[in-house]
């Protein structure tokens, strides 16, 4: 099929390799514009871009597209079969969902309609859920609510970060994708019950309260990997946690407050290890290691 790929992440990559393998003509490629990277701050182009242009397929990267006539006009003249739309990071308008032939599909990496939105691999973790999943979807004009041609699954395990979640999403949405073109699937409406939103993460997102249970604090430790990164303070220091574990430990110490020389964190229900941190302008470490430099004793306050 004549298609168009939209997309800007990592995640996509895979996704645009498999379309290609599989024979189909990929006659543009759309993908969020350069941004400035690394402590030069030099412009970086996005996986997809790199990866389209290794193949020497012609890339578009708009700042915007609603409101953008010339655009429009030309992803019209286009003609192509289907669009594939990966994590782009732009709302298309109606205009452009209707240009193909066929469409727009979507790869979502959740089990729609649960975490429609921004974040649905990270908030899947957050939330602690027991599965999460890629669906193959018809764009329509809202947020995730077109309907599904087909979805996979896979179960969470109680070590799962959205990096490792993220990879292995991607080659089953990949997979999943080159199956609904071979044999389409019919599609299915999104049921109104059990509609989540994930929403766009901060940096914010990432710091930790220590007063919440060190269950729910586990989960946004790994479900922060790598980005934005769960973390805390001490003495106004930033520290970022990069992995941890729970620790059954009756306690009546404040929230935040070292309960030995190990890292072990008081929390408002048990109590959490960190078992690797990272300073500012440091690689991420192990804390055995960070403890030799820095030792933290007891009764120590972190977060405040």
């Amino acid at each position: 099929m004549r298609l168009i790929f939209m997309g800007t992440p990592d995640f996509a990559v895979p996704v645009f390799e498999a379309l290609l393998a599989e024979g189909h003509e990929i006659v543009q490629v759309y993908t969020q514009p350069p941004r400035p990277a690394g402590r030069g701050k030099a412009l970086r182009p996005s996986p997809v871009q790199n990866a389209a242009e290794r193949r020497g397929i012609p890339v578009r990267t708009p700042l915007r597209i609603r409101n953008n006539e010339e655009e429009q006009a030309f992803f019209e003249s286009l003609d192509a079969d289907l669009g594939i739309v990966v994590a782009y990071g732009l709302i298309l308008p109606q205009r452009m969902l209707d240009a193909p032939s066929r469409g727009c599909l979507n790869i979502h990496a959740s089990l729609l309609p649960r975490w429609r939105g921004a974040s649905p691999i990270q908030s899947a973790i957050l939330a602690g859920d027991a599965r999460s999943g890629v669906a193959i979807m018809q764009m329509d004009a809202g947020l995730d609510t077109g309907d599904v041609l087909a979805e996979a699954s896979v179960d969470l395990t109680e070590t799962e970060t959205a990096s490792s979640l993220h990879d292995r999403l991607c080659a089953l949405g990949a997979d999943l994708l080159i199956k609904t073109l071979r044999h389409p699937f019919k599609p299915v409406q999104q049921s109104e019950q059990g509609v989540t939103y994930a929403e766009r993460l901060t940096r914010e997102t990432g710091r930790i309260d220590w007063s919440k249970s060190a269950e729910i604090i586990d989960r946004q430790i790994r479900g922060l990997t790598p980005w934005p990164g769960a973390f805390t303070t001490q003495d106004g220091i930033v520290l970022k946690i990069g992995k941890a574990r729970v620790v059954a430990q009756a306690h009546t110490a404040t929230p935040g407050t070292t309960l030995d020389d190990a890292l072990t964190i008081a929390c408002g229900n048990n109590a959490l290890q960190i078992l690797t941190l990272q300073r500012p302008g440091k690689a991420m470490m192990a804390a055995s290691d960070f403890l030799r430099g820095t030792p933290v004793s007891k009764g120590v306050s972190l977060g405040s």
